[in-house]
């Protein structure tokens, strides 16, 4: 399969567009339940700052998948976007919506330098990952 398919094509060419999109839906949806969950209940390492790492690398993947799902760098850029604009919501909810959560401008940078960072994925063969990865499961064995 080629790289970024027909001009004005948004998605990759992908055999099952559906499964990959709704990969990057449930990415989303895992970082929120993550980010809104109480935070008594879930794990606390004991390295100082570990959590801007966290957020850093969960905002990354957000945009690496939107760069490989997404054919044309304007669309990347555009998903990228919206993940920084995701995790400044996210964290305004922390803030208004959790009682052991408070909303943290440097989380809001660590999120929107990893939702950059996953930018730099487009230039790269990682790119295709899941346009091979979509490739391998369309073929059928005999």
């Amino acid at each position: 399969m080629s790289g970024a398919g027909p001009a004005g094509r948004t998605l990759r060419a992908f055999r099952h567009p559906v499964l990959w999109v709704a990969g990057w839906v449930l990415l989303f949806a895992l970082v929120a339940v993550g980010s809104l969950w109480s935070a008594d209940d879930l794990p606390s390492p004991s390295i100082s700052g570990f959590d801007k790492l966290q957020h850093f690398v969960g905002y990354a993947v957000l945009s690496a998948w939107a760069v490989m799902l997404f054919a044309r760098i304007r669309a990347q850029a555009l998903a990228a976007l919206l993940v920084i604009a995701f995790g400044i919501a996210i964290e305004v909810a922390q803030g208004l919506m959790t009682v052991d959560r408070s909303a943290e401008s440097a989380d809001a940078v660590a999120n929107a330098l990893g939702a950059l960072a996953g930018l730099l994925l487009s230039p790269t063969p990682l790119a295709g990952a899941l346009q091979r990865l979509d490739a391998r499961l369309g073929r059928t064995r005999a």
